[in-house]
């Protein structure tokens, strides 16, 4: 058995440190969650003053919650971060912009099919268009929907970071290519059919959800890393902004040309 500097045996030290770090996650998730339940329980206990059904069943329900939360953070800065930052940085220092800017685009086309968040308010989307008359009913005709309006954001999305590594690349200033996305937002905005308009503007939110938004962060902090003259809080961020705006311009042009 192998014993460290005070004779404990280092597995049993290993294991110490582990269970220490896990119980600290837990503790932060459990405080990062506290002002969620505390507001519920203050509307339903002095508010409402309604008893709760299935109690046990809603606690069980907040503890997997807790723990999904910590096991999926503790997961980001062990794989997506790091992984995101070494992989940016490497496309950087190879020199090709070529396959630098096709990465940037293929992990924006990615994310954003996987995200769950776009899945949901695609389906939701093709089911209000089709009880409202504006494409055929149907099964097929929803699922074509949905997944069309699923690849225009993505497209959108993949090349909203092709934008962003450029502007990293050239060191142009983020505020004045936010300001030009959202004047052509406003300007599409009164001639794309007002069935799609929500629609577009929501999906730049579900966008920067739980998949896309740790390797958007990562892709952009370790090129602004590697790159010289280039400072990862200034130029690493803000990937995020164009990964937002973007799908608005692209859904309405999307809406614009299928919505009759």
């Amino acid at each position: 058995m192998t014993l460290d500097a005070h004779g404990a045996p280092k597995g049993s030290i290993a294991m110490l440190v582990a269970m220490r770090g896990a119980l600290g996650l837990l503790v932060g998730t459990l405080r990062d969650l506290a002002p969620i339940a505390l507001i519920i329980c203050f509307f339903q206990f002095a508010v409402l003053r309604q008893p709760v059904d299935d109690l046990a069943g809603i606690a069980l329900g907040f503890v997997f919650v807790m723990l999904g939360l910590a096991i999926f953070v503790r997961g980001l800065e062990m794989a997506l971060f790091p992984l995101g930052e070494a992989l940016a940085g490497a496309f950087a220092r190879k020199g090709s912009l070529f396959w630098l800017l096709s990465f940037a685009f293929a992990l924006g086309f990615g994310t954003t099919v996987a995200e769950p968040a776009l899945i949901a308010v695609g389906g939701e989307a093709a089911a209000i268009m089709a009880a409202a008359g504006v494409i055929a009913a149907g099964q097929d005709s929803e699922s074509g929907y949905a997944l069309a309006l699923r690849y225009t954001v993505a497209v959108s999305v993949g090349a909203s970071l092709v934008l962003g590594v450029v502007r990293i690349l050239k060191g142009w200033p983020i505020h004045r290519l936010i300001i030009a996305g959202y004047v052509v937002v406003m300007a599409l905005t009164p001639f794309a059919p007002s069935e799609i308009v929500g629609i577009a503007f929501d999906s730049g939110g579900v966008t920067t959800s739980t998949i896309t938004v740790p390797l958007v962060t990562a892709l952009g902090v370790g090129l602004a890393s590697v790159i010289k003259g280039r400072s990862p809080m200034v130029d690493g961020f803000g990937l995020i902004a164009f990964a937002s705006v973007m799908p608005i311009i692209f859904v309405l042009i999307f809406g614009m040309l299928t919505v009759p």
